[in-house]
């Protein structure tokens, strides 16, 4: 897989290229990440991408000419092509697997009080990692970067199968060594050795985190039986 990442901040991604599951990436052959300097392609001796805008006010608008041909450059037939904006869809799991899917992922990372609208054309799709604003797109791009790595073989299949949002729901508790932590216990039942309880246990605590944090999960989730009586339970507690 090839993510391009188009920004005029390239000095943001020295060491996220070098951090672990992204380097092993690209050891791997698993992925290629390209950082494109928007700069390049503004002309005149101060390489400005950026001017006033129309109507006036506060702030400056990164001008579509060096975007769009920042993107020309490295666009191909099976690229798809993502803007970071506040209006776009809100960034998910499941985009994160459509994403893991694309031979060509291209990232546009706006700056200052936005893009000239016109670029808007250009793109597959507006996309927000969050109801927040951040001052460019370079961070919203690590973190799209990073999850649809996760998803690429850097890791484990079986340590991404039941994370939070994979099926659904948020994950249940987990613990490890020492048994006792300031007088905190393990739950006996992951002691025991019995799979089917420990299976049990914790679908039923990741039920109860869900729905006490996320309850709009609960809500859009089609809940099988062994759920529902689960949840019964809970509320019976």
């Amino acid at each position: 897989m090839k993510i391009s990442v188009l920004t005029m901040c390239p000095e943001f991604f020295d060491s996220f290229l070098n951090s672990v599951l992204v380097a092993r990436g690209a050891k791997r052959d698993l992925l290629n990440i390209e950082i494109v300097d928007i700069r390049s392609f503004a002309g005149g001796s101060f390489r400005h991408i950026d001017d006033s805008p129309y109507g006036g006010g506060a702030g400056m608008i990164m001008r579509a000419g060096p975007v769009v041909s920042a993107l020309e450059s490295v666009l191909s037939e099976n690229s798809h092509t993502v803007l970071f904006a506040p209006a776009g869809n809100t960034y998910t799991q499941q985009k994160a697997h459509e994403y893991s899917e694309k031979d060509h992922l291209i990232l546009i990372c706006g700056h200052y009080e936005g893009i000239d609208a016109r670029v808007y054309p250009y793109c597959d799709e507006l996309l927000s990692i969050g109801d927040y604003v951040l001052s460019g797109g370079e961070i919203a791009a690590m973190a799209v970067i990073d999850s649809v790595v996760r998803l690429l073989g850097t890791i484990r299949s079986e340590s991404t199968e039941e994370e939070s949002f994979e099926n659904g729901l948020l994950e249940y508790p987990q613990y490890t060594k020492p048994r006792t932590f300031r007088g905190q216990e393990v739950p006996e039942v992951l002691l025991g050795g019995n799979h089917e309880k420990i299976r049990r246990w914790r679908l039923k605590e990741s039920l109860r985190k869900t729905a006490e944090t996320r309850p709009d999960l609960i809500a859009a989730r089609q809940l099988s039986k062994e759920e529902k009586q689960l949840l019964e339970e809970i509320k019976e507690e």
